[in-house]
């Protein structure tokens, strides 16, 4: 008979801890099968699955097509991943400068007092600091920045002298580009390198601008030529960095809203190579033994007859595209350089134009109102501060042709206190005005850079005269029939202004003599400055 068996404690433990048998290989594969398909989870979402795919797979395409793209091609996808960079640099450049002024001002200078040696220090090291960062950040992107650099050596009344001095660099010494690009250019226009065209072909480039660099050459018939060589990439990254700079302007313009200026065909060009130095080169004048004061007059002469009297207008006179040299009689001549860019200002405007200036000079309020309002522009006082670059006192004649201290804080004082205003000016002037204001005040700088040997302003109201009256011919014409009677009419006028523009000088001479002799005879003290006030 069958008796169930007992077991004590230990070996019913053991028992059941002994290993299960085996299963065989294909059930066991069929269950981690389903254990894998188990734990992998919910499939991925399509949207991530094509943002894995286009994280790979763009720059796989790019690089692809960047290396079956012809030489033309592959520049312009070059130009496109370093405009990034140009517009990264110019904005770090930008809060770099704005954040070394904010600090200067409201931490290292609080309370420090605006004469004082420190203040004047600390501000002179951050003006340096700002300058050698925009002269920096503008040969390193060059083109255009370079261009706005050279623009701003013109504003050497309003601007530190730090600034000016730094800035200079640009006016013709960009960075150069190497033989390789030149040589690629000339294939791609000529097809054969430089030096199998000309005789003889100078890689290393003589002057280097925003824009081109030249080189000195010679053709097979021993003729000494500049060549000027545009920049290969000049064209590419063109729309690129206006785009770039009017997005910078626009963030300026965000942070500060009184800040308003976002509203604003061969590559090789052979030609007469001529020597000569720069217009403001004060010791290779001197050197010459030419005269500064010769130099001046012929300057201001040349560019208001273009204001004035022809109308055609050279809109890039900076220092680099203006050489002198001496000429045959032993005098100075001047030579204009880089004749791309010109304004033509039409009769209207110019007629308009001269008969302000003349307005300003003979302190004709009503005139210099309507003149103005012909030009677009309402507040006449403030335009034609901006104009003559210099304060236009109603009824007050200046003291002397030089800018003096006092009226040089003015000016600083004026730019800083109705900038929104000045801008509104801008706005409100025809285009072409633009490039006149630009003409005008570079070559006021350079006459400044010269000392100022001669009177910019009477000598500019002269050609303003000229070119009225030439205009005025066609004026008064409907009114006199005569010929004679009109040109009785323009002499009239031209006689009146004449005589106006050296009663200035006449006056000023007698009054200093009846104030000197009143002084001499003890009748009046004499006033602080009076003297120096009263200088022409």
């Amino acid at each position: 008979m069958w008796r169930p068996s007992w077991l004590c404690g230990f070996h019913s433990a053991l028992l059941l801890s002994r290993t299960k048998p085996r299963p065989p290989p294909a059930v066991s594969f069929g269950r981690n099968v389903r254990v894998s398909h188990a734990s992998s989870g919910p499939p991925k979402p399509l949207w991530k699955k094509v943002t894995s795919a286009t994280v790979v797979g763009v720059p796989l395409l790019l690089g692809v097509r960047y290396l079956m793209a012809e030489a033309r091609e592959k520049r312009r996808m070059r130009l496109m991943v370093e405009g990034v960079g140009r517009f990264s640099r110019s904005l770090n450049i930008g809060l770099q400068i704005s954040v070394d002024y904010w600090w200067c001002t409201n931490v290292l200078l609080r309370g420090v007092d605006e004469n004082s040696p420190r203040y004047v220090e600390v501000m002179s090291a951050c003006h340096q600091r700002a300058a050698d960062a925009l002269v920096a950040g503008a040969i390193s992107n060059g083109g255009l920045y370079i261009k706005l650099g050279q623009g701003l050596c013109s504003f050497n009344h309003l601007l530190p002298p730090e600034y000016i001095r730094t800035l200079r660099v640009l006016e013709d010494k960009a960075l150069t580009r190497s033989f390789r690009e030149v040589d690629e250019l000339f294939l791609e226009d000529f097809h054969a390198p430089a030096h199998e065209i000309f005789q003889e072909f100078d890689y290393q480039p003589m002057a280097a601008a925003s824009l081109a660099q030249v080189h000195r050459a010679k053709l097979h018939d021993g003729t000494d030529v500049a060549v000027k060589v545009q920049y290969i990439d000049l064209r590419d990254r063109f729309d690129g960095d206006i785009c770039t700079l009017e997005l910078l302007l626009r963030l300026v313009e965000l942070m500060h809203p009184s800040f308003g200026f976002s509203w604003v065909l061969q590559r090789v060009l052979t030609a007469d190579f001529c020597e000569g130095f720069k217009v403001n080169d004060v010791e290779a004048i001197k050197a010459q033994g030419l005269t500064l004061q010769d130099i001046a007059q012929k300057l201001i002469q040349a560019f208001a007859e273009q204001i004035f009297y022809t109308g055609f207008i050279h809109s890039d006179p900076h220092p680099g595209n203006v050489l002198v040299r001496k000429g045959p009689d032993g005098k100075a001549e001047l030579v204009l350089l880089d004749h791309g860019l010109y304004q033509f200002l039409d009769e209207k405007d110019r007629s308009a134009l001269c008969q302000l200036w003349r307005a300003i000079i003979l302190r004709d309020n009503a005139s210099m109102k309507l003149h103005a309002a012909a030009l677009g522009v309402q507040d006449y006082f403030l335009f034609c501060e901006v104009l003559m670059q210099r304060p236009v006192r109603l009824g007050q004649l200046w003291r002397s042709h030089l800018l003096s201290r006092e009226e040089a804080v003015y000016m600083q004082d004026m730019a800083r206190e109705h900038f929104e205003d000045i801008m509104s000016v801008l706005k409100a002037l025809p285009r072409p005005m633009l490039l006149v204001l630009r003409n005008i005040n570079t070559v006021r700088a350079i006459n400044a850079s010269l000392g100022a040997p001669v009177d910019r302003y009477f000598l500019m109201a002269k050609s303003a005269v000229k070119g009225w009256s030439r205009l005025g011919g066609g004026t008064y014409q409907s009114i006199y029939r005569c010929s004679l009677l009109r040109q009785i009419k323009v002499v009239w006028e031209l006689l009146k202004f004449e005589v106006a523009l050296r009663l200035e000088i006449v006056l000023m001479r007698v009054t200093a003599l009846v104030v000197r002799t009143l002084v001499h005879l003890g009748l009046v003290t004499e006033p602080e400055g009076l003297y120096e006030y009263l200088e022409t």
